[in-house]
C-alpha cells in the first residue's frame, strides 16, 4: 500500500492539493491580516459583519418569539418560549423545503412563500427573530440587505434590499396588519448565542458559533472600539458579536482542481473557502479530484470509463464509501470488477479522499484558531472560549472532528496555550434567534 500513498500524495502535491504544505501560523497570520482589514472597512477581503446585537445575560421567560431558520436546504419555522429556568421550550415546529433551492424564483415569490410558511404562526408573537443564513449586512435596527445568496441558493432581485422590511411589507399585502418587528441574524450567530443560552451555568472565556455543514461560516465577539467601519452611536454596546462571513475568505490556499470546480459552480470566484470545505460542495470537488486522478493513470481503466459517466457526486455519496469502500456506493461501483484491480482502486480512492478530508480540517483549524486568537480570550485553561458548532459535515463526515482536534490541539493548545472547548447545542438556531429578537425588540 505504501506505492499507492505515495502515488496519491505526489498527484496531490502536482495539483497544489496536498495539506503537508500548508503553513498552519503562516496562514493564520494571513487569516487574522484579513479580519483587521474587514473590520476596518476594506475591500476584498472577509465581510467581517457587525450584527448590532446586545450580549445581555437577562433572556425575558415566557414571552414567545416567532423564529425562522432559513438554511441552505430548509426553511424552519417555530415559537420559541424561555421558561423560568431558562431553558427553551419550542412548539409549532414545521420545516419547509428552502425557496430557490430546487428553481430560481425572483423577489416577490421569496417573499410570498415566506408569508405562506408563517401564516400558522403569525399571530403567536409581534416579534420575529429570522436566522437568515446568507451574507447579510445588517443595519442597526436589527434589519438586514442582503449581500449575496451562497450554498447554490437562486433568487433574483434581492441582493442590495432590505429582507426583514420585504417580510414586513409582504405580510401586510397578505392582510395582516398587525405591526409586526423582526430581527435578522446569521445561523453562525444564532448558534453563537444558542451555545451561550445551553451553557449559561458554564464559566468560558467567550463564545464562537461555527458552521460546517451545507456551507460554512464563523462568528465571535470583539471589542467594539476595534470595529473600524462602524460609523453609527453604539455607546450601549461595549462588545458585539462579528459575523465572519468566513465561507469567502479569499486568501486560503487554492490548488489546480480547487480553481477547475470552482468554474463548474453557480457563483464562480466566491465562496471560494467554502467550496474547499463544505458539504454542499466536497461530492463536486471530490468528484473533479477523482476523475483528474483517474486521467492521468492513478485509477484502472475500468474506473476511468465508469468515472466518466458520473455527472453529480454528493458529500453523502463521499461518505458513504469512507465508511464502506466495499458497499454499495456510487464510489464503490466504479471501480474495477477485477478483484486485484478492484482492490487498488478502492485503496488509492480512499487515500485521495481522506487526503481532501485532512486538508478540510486544517483549513477549519486555521479558520477557528485564528478567531480565538483574534477574540483575545482562552488563555486560562479553567475559562476556555466555548465553540459551539453546528452542521452535518462536522458531525458526521469521516474522521473530520479527529482530523480537527488534532491540528487544534498541536497549534492552538500546545504552541500558543490558548484553550477551547467544542460544544453542541440542541436546535442553537432556533434559540439563539429567539435570544436575538428578546434582547434587540424589547
Amino acid at each position: 500500500m505504501t506505492d499507492i500513498k505515495q502515488k496519491v500524495k505526489n498527484f496531490m502535491v502536482q495539483n497544489q492539493m496536498d495539506y503537508e504544505s500548508i503553513d498552519v501560523m503562516k496562514e493564520c497570520e494571513i487569516f487574522l491580516e484579513d479580519m483587521q482589514k474587514g473590520l476596518n472597512g476594506h475591500p476584498d477581503c472577509l465581510d467581517m459583519l457587525p450584527t448590532y446585537i446586545p450580549m445581555n445575560d437577562h433572556i425575558s421567560i415566557n414571552e414567545p418569539v416567532i423564529v425562522m431558520d432559513a438554511g441552505g436546504t430548509n426553511f424552519r419555522v417555530a415559537v420559541v418560549t424561555f421558561d423560568s429556568n431558562l431553558k427553551p421550550v419550542i412548539q409549532d415546529f414545521a420545516n419547509y423545503p428552502m425557496p430557490g433551492v430546487k428553481e430560481e424564483i425572483d423577489r416577490d415569490e421569496f417573499l410570498k412563500t415566506i408569508v405562506e410558511y408563517i401564516k400558522p404562526v403569525i399571530h403567536k408573537s409581534n416579534k420575529i427573530g429570522f436566522c437568515f443564513s446568507y451574507p447579510t449586512e445588517i443595519l442597526p435596527n436589527g434589519d438586514g440587505v442582503l449581500l449575496r445568496f451562497s450554498k447554490e441558493i437562486k433568487v433574483q432581485g434581492m441582493v442590495g434590499l432590505p429582507v426583514g422590511a420585504g417580510i414586513l411589507e409582504a405580510l401586510k399585502k397578505a392582510g395582516y396588519t398587525e405591526p409586526k418587528k423582526i430581527v435578522l441574524l446569521n445561523d453562525t450567530v444564532a448558534t453563537l448565542l444558542g451555545g451561550k443560552a445551553a451553557y449559561a451555568d458554564r464559566h468560558y472565556d467567550s463564545f464562537i458559533g461555527f458552521i460546517l455543514g451545507t456551507g460554512t461560516n464563523t462568528s465571535y465577539i470583539e471589542n467594539v472600539n476595534n470595529i473600524g467601519k462602524i460609523n453609527v452611536p453604539v455607546n450601549e454596546y461595549s462588545s458585539m458579536i462579528i459575523n465572519i462571513e468566513s465561507g469567502n475568505y479569499r486568501q486560503s490556499p487554492s490548488g489546480r482542481i480547487d480553481k477547475e470546480y470552482d468554474q463548474t459552480t453557480y457563483n464562480p470566484g466566491q465562496s471560494t473557502f467554502e467550496k474547499k470545505i463544505s458539504g454542499g460542495y466536497l461530492g463536486g470537488l471530490t468528484l473533479s479530484l477523482l476523475k483528474n486522478a483517474a486521467e492521468a493513470g492513478l485509477l484502472s481503466d475500468a474506473f476511468l470509463n465508469n468515472i466518466r459517466n458520473i455527472m453529480d457526486l454528493t458529500t453523502i455519496d463521499v461518505n458513504e464509501f469512507l465508511h464502506e469502500p466495499y458497499g454499495k456506493n456510487l464510489i464503490s461501483n466504479a471501480c474495477s470488477m477485477e478483484q486485484e484491480e478492484g482492490r487498488r482502486d478502492r485503496t488509492t480512492l480512499y487515500y485521495l479522499i481522506d487526503s481532501l478530508v485532512e486538508r478540510a480540517a486544517k483549513l477549519v483549524a486555521i479558520n477557528l484558531i485564528s478567531v480565538v486568537i483574534k477574540s483575545g480570550k482562552g488563555q486560562d485553561p479553567c475559562r476556555p472560549v466555548c465553540i459551539t458548532a453546528d452542521g452535518s459535515t462536522f458531525y458526521k463526515l469521516k474522521n473530520f472532528k479527529s482530523k480537527l482536534e488534532h491540528y487544534m490541539k498541536v497549534y492552538l493548545v500546545d504552541q500558543l496555550n490558548l484553550h477551547y472547548e467544542f460544544v453542541e447545542a440542541e436546535n442553537s438556531n432556533l434559540t439563539g434567534s429567539a435570544v436575538a429578537a428578546l434582547a434587540k425588540l424589547s
